[in-house]
Protein backbone atom coordinates (compact mmCIF):
# COMPACT_ATOMS: atom_id res chain seq x y z
CA UNK A 1 0.00 0.00 0.00
CA UNK A 2 1.54 3.42 -1.05
CA UNK A 3 1.64 6.12 1.66
CA UNK A 4 1.70 9.68 0.68
CA UNK A 5 5.09 9.48 2.86
CA UNK A 6 6.95 6.75 0.81
CA UNK A 7 5.39 8.24 -2.08
CA UNK A 8 7.08 11.53 -1.56
CA UNK A 9 10.52 10.07 -1.37
CA UNK A 10 10.51 9.38 -5.07
CA UNK A 11 13.21 11.56 -6.41
CA UNK A 12 12.10 14.85 -8.53
CA UNK A 13 13.55 13.91 -11.47
CA UNK A 14 11.43 10.70 -11.14
CA UNK A 15 7.90 12.27 -10.74
CA UNK A 16 6.06 12.01 -13.98
CA UNK A 17 1.83 12.62 -14.63
CA UNK A 18 1.46 9.27 -13.08
CA UNK A 19 3.27 10.66 -9.92
CA UNK A 20 1.12 13.95 -9.90
CA UNK A 21 -2.16 11.83 -10.33
CA UNK A 22 -0.85 9.66 -6.98
CA UNK A 23 -0.10 12.55 -5.25
CA UNK A 24 -3.50 14.09 -6.21
CA UNK A 25 -5.26 11.06 -4.48
CA UNK A 26 -2.98 10.74 -1.36
CA UNK A 27 -3.35 14.17 -0.49
CA UNK A 28 -7.06 14.56 -0.94
CA UNK A 29 -6.72 12.02 1.84
CA UNK A 30 -4.20 13.46 4.64
CA UNK A 31 -4.03 16.18 6.71
CA UNK A 32 -2.15 19.68 6.41
CA UNK A 33 0.02 21.49 8.72
CA UNK A 34 -0.65 25.42 8.27
CA UNK A 35 2.97 26.55 8.73
CA UNK A 36 2.28 30.34 8.28
CA UNK A 37 -1.20 31.04 9.53
CA UNK A 38 -1.42 34.10 6.65
CA UNK A 39 -1.07 33.99 2.95
CA UNK A 40 2.12 34.32 2.02
CA UNK A 41 3.46 35.90 -1.62
CA UNK A 42 5.22 33.76 -3.92
CA UNK A 43 7.81 34.41 -6.23
CA UNK A 44 4.89 34.82 -8.75
CA UNK A 45 3.36 37.03 -7.04
CA UNK A 46 0.38 35.63 -6.36
CA UNK A 47 -1.19 34.38 -2.43
CA UNK A 48 -0.87 30.88 -0.71
CA UNK A 49 -1.42 29.20 2.08
CA UNK A 50 2.13 27.40 3.02
CA UNK A 51 1.39 23.84 4.51
CA UNK A 52 3.60 20.64 5.07
CA UNK A 53 2.30 16.98 4.97
CA UNK A 54 1.99 15.29 8.56
CA UNK A 55 0.27 11.76 9.74
CA UNK A 56 -0.75 13.51 13.05
CA UNK A 57 -4.66 13.66 13.94
CA UNK A 58 -6.29 16.78 13.87
CA UNK A 59 -5.71 18.22 17.42
CA UNK A 60 -4.98 21.65 17.08
CA UNK A 61 -5.72 24.77 14.90
CA UNK A 62 -2.64 24.22 12.45
CA UNK A 63 -3.62 20.65 11.53
CA UNK A 64 -6.94 19.70 9.63
CA UNK A 65 -7.83 17.97 6.92
CA UNK A 66 -6.76 18.79 3.25
CA UNK A 67 -10.71 18.43 2.13
CA UNK A 68 -11.37 21.46 4.70
CA UNK A 69 -8.50 23.49 3.63
CA UNK A 70 -9.10 23.21 0.01
CA UNK A 71 -12.67 24.29 0.68
CA UNK A 72 -11.43 27.20 2.30
CA UNK A 73 -8.79 28.66 -0.08
CA UNK A 74 -11.61 28.14 -3.16
CA UNK A 75 -14.37 30.81 -0.95
CA UNK A 76 -11.04 32.91 -1.00
CA UNK A 77 -9.04 33.05 -4.21
CA UNK A 78 -5.78 31.65 -2.66
CA UNK A 79 -3.19 29.10 -3.80
CA UNK A 80 -1.92 26.43 -1.68
CA UNK A 81 2.39 25.42 -1.44
CA UNK A 82 2.96 21.90 -0.03
CA UNK A 83 5.70 21.07 1.57
CA UNK A 84 8.20 24.18 1.28
CA UNK A 85 11.22 22.64 2.94
CA UNK A 86 11.95 19.34 1.35
CA UNK A 87 13.30 20.21 -1.52
CA UNK A 88 14.86 22.87 -3.40
CA UNK A 89 11.28 23.89 -4.46
CA UNK A 90 7.94 22.53 -2.86
CA UNK A 91 6.28 19.18 -3.21
CA UNK A 92 3.79 20.99 -5.23
CA UNK A 93 2.02 24.57 -6.11
CA UNK A 94 -1.13 24.75 -6.33
CA UNK A 95 -2.81 27.39 -8.13
CA UNK A 96 -6.06 29.32 -7.28
CA UNK A 97 -7.62 27.67 -10.56
CA UNK A 98 -6.63 23.86 -9.67
CA UNK A 99 -8.12 24.32 -6.21
CA UNK A 100 -11.46 25.02 -7.31
CA UNK A 101 -11.27 22.44 -9.87
CA UNK A 102 -11.00 19.79 -7.53
CA UNK A 103 -14.05 21.31 -5.49
CA UNK A 104 -16.10 21.06 -8.06
CA UNK A 105 -15.34 17.76 -10.10
CA UNK A 106 -12.86 15.95 -7.98
CA UNK A 107 -9.98 16.66 -10.45
CA UNK A 108 -7.03 19.83 -9.62
CA UNK A 109 -5.82 19.07 -13.62
CA UNK A 110 -7.75 17.03 -16.30
CA UNK A 111 -4.80 16.18 -18.75
CA UNK A 112 -7.06 14.87 -21.18
CA UNK A 113 -8.90 18.41 -21.89
CA UNK A 114 -5.50 19.87 -21.59
CA UNK A 115 -5.65 22.42 -24.34
CA UNK A 116 -2.59 23.07 -26.96
CA UNK A 117 -1.11 27.09 -26.31
CA UNK A 118 -2.28 28.42 -29.33
CA UNK A 119 -4.14 31.72 -30.12
CA UNK A 120 -6.68 31.50 -32.77
CA UNK A 121 -7.52 34.24 -34.86
CA UNK A 122 -11.05 34.68 -35.75
CA UNK A 123 -11.89 36.35 -39.31
CA UNK A 124 -15.39 37.14 -41.73
CA UNK A 125 -15.46 33.57 -42.85
CA UNK A 126 -15.42 31.61 -39.19
CA UNK A 127 -17.84 29.90 -38.60
CA UNK A 128 -18.13 30.55 -35.13
CA UNK A 129 -20.30 29.26 -32.34
CA UNK A 130 -20.61 31.16 -28.83
CA UNK A 131 -22.76 31.34 -25.77
CA UNK A 132 -22.41 32.38 -21.91
CA UNK A 133 -20.03 29.61 -19.52
CA UNK A 134 -22.04 27.73 -17.47
CA UNK A 135 -22.14 27.99 -13.70
CA UNK A 136 -20.54 24.44 -13.61
CA UNK A 137 -17.74 25.97 -15.73
CA UNK A 138 -17.25 29.14 -14.19
CA UNK A 139 -19.06 29.21 -10.96
CA UNK A 140 -19.87 32.33 -9.08
CA UNK A 141 -17.77 32.30 -6.36
CA UNK A 142 -15.07 32.19 -8.92
CA UNK A 143 -16.49 34.65 -11.24
CA UNK A 144 -16.22 37.38 -7.61
CA UNK A 145 -12.87 36.38 -7.12
CA UNK A 146 -11.93 37.20 -10.63
CA UNK A 147 -14.06 40.24 -10.83
CA UNK A 148 -12.02 41.74 -7.36
CA UNK A 149 -8.56 40.84 -8.85
CA UNK A 150 -9.99 42.41 -11.99
CA UNK A 151 -10.76 46.03 -9.97
CA UNK A 152 -7.98 45.98 -8.34
CA UNK A 153 -6.32 46.42 -11.96
CA UNK A 154 -8.89 49.00 -12.75
CA UNK A 155 -11.21 47.03 -14.65
CA UNK A 156 -14.58 47.44 -13.59
CA UNK A 157 -16.71 45.44 -16.18
CA UNK A 158 -14.97 42.75 -17.49
CA UNK A 159 -17.17 40.81 -20.05
CA UNK A 160 -16.56 37.26 -20.94
CA UNK A 161 -18.25 35.04 -23.56
CA UNK A 162 -17.28 30.94 -24.48
CA UNK A 163 -16.35 31.22 -28.38
CA UNK A 164 -15.64 28.00 -30.68
CA UNK A 165 -14.10 28.09 -34.27
CA UNK A 166 -14.68 24.25 -34.55
CA UNK A 167 -17.82 23.08 -32.84
CA UNK A 168 -16.34 21.41 -30.15
CA UNK A 169 -13.27 23.06 -28.49
CA UNK A 170 -14.20 26.59 -26.37
CA UNK A 171 -12.26 29.06 -25.61
CA UNK A 172 -13.11 31.28 -22.54
CA UNK A 173 -12.66 34.63 -24.24
CA UNK A 174 -12.68 37.70 -22.09
CA UNK A 175 -13.34 41.35 -24.59
CA UNK A 176 -10.65 43.13 -25.57
CA UNK A 177 -12.78 46.57 -25.45
CA UNK A 178 -13.80 45.75 -21.38
CA UNK A 179 -10.15 45.32 -20.61
CA UNK A 180 -9.07 48.88 -21.58
CA UNK A 181 -7.91 47.79 -24.87
CA UNK A 182 -4.56 46.68 -23.88
CA UNK A 183 -1.88 46.80 -27.06
CA UNK A 184 -1.05 43.05 -28.58
CA UNK A 185 1.98 43.04 -26.94
CA UNK A 186 0.19 43.05 -23.66
CA UNK A 187 -2.30 40.28 -24.52
CA UNK A 188 0.20 37.11 -23.11
CA UNK A 189 0.56 38.67 -19.62
CA UNK A 190 -2.78 39.31 -19.20
CA UNK A 191 -4.15 35.98 -20.12
CA UNK A 192 -1.06 34.23 -18.22
CA UNK A 193 -2.75 36.03 -14.95
CA UNK A 194 -5.97 35.63 -15.75
CA UNK A 195 -5.03 31.56 -15.97
CA UNK A 196 -3.85 31.19 -12.50
CA UNK A 197 -7.33 31.69 -11.40
CA UNK A 198 -8.77 29.20 -14.03
CA UNK A 199 -8.20 25.40 -14.00
CA UNK A 200 -5.00 24.62 -15.98
CA UNK A 201 -6.87 22.57 -18.52
CA UNK A 202 -9.05 25.86 -19.69
CA UNK A 203 -8.38 27.75 -22.42
CA UNK A 204 -8.51 31.39 -22.23
CA UNK A 205 -8.25 34.58 -25.27
CA UNK A 206 -8.67 38.07 -25.50
CA UNK A 207 -11.04 39.02 -28.21
CA UNK A 208 -12.46 42.22 -29.79
CA UNK A 209 -16.64 42.07 -29.97
CA UNK A 210 -16.19 43.11 -32.71
CA UNK A 211 -18.91 42.25 -35.30
CA UNK A 212 -19.26 38.97 -32.00
CA UNK A 213 -22.20 40.11 -29.81
CA UNK A 214 -23.33 38.03 -26.73
CA UNK A 215 -20.81 38.83 -24.07
CA UNK A 216 -21.93 39.50 -20.50
CA UNK A 217 -20.56 40.88 -17.75
CA UNK A 218 -18.20 38.31 -15.82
Amino acid sequence: MITLSSHLETKEEDRNQAWDEMFFKLLSESNLQILAEDPQQGPDGWPYLICETTAQKTNNDRIDSSQKILHWLSQRGIGLVVNPKRLPYPDYVFSYGMIWSFRETGYFIKYQDLKRDTQFVLDKNSNIKTGPPTQQYLPDYVRSIIRDFLRDQTVFDARILMISTDGENYDLCFSLESLGSPPESEHEGVLEAISWFLPPHYSVAVVSENNIPGFESL
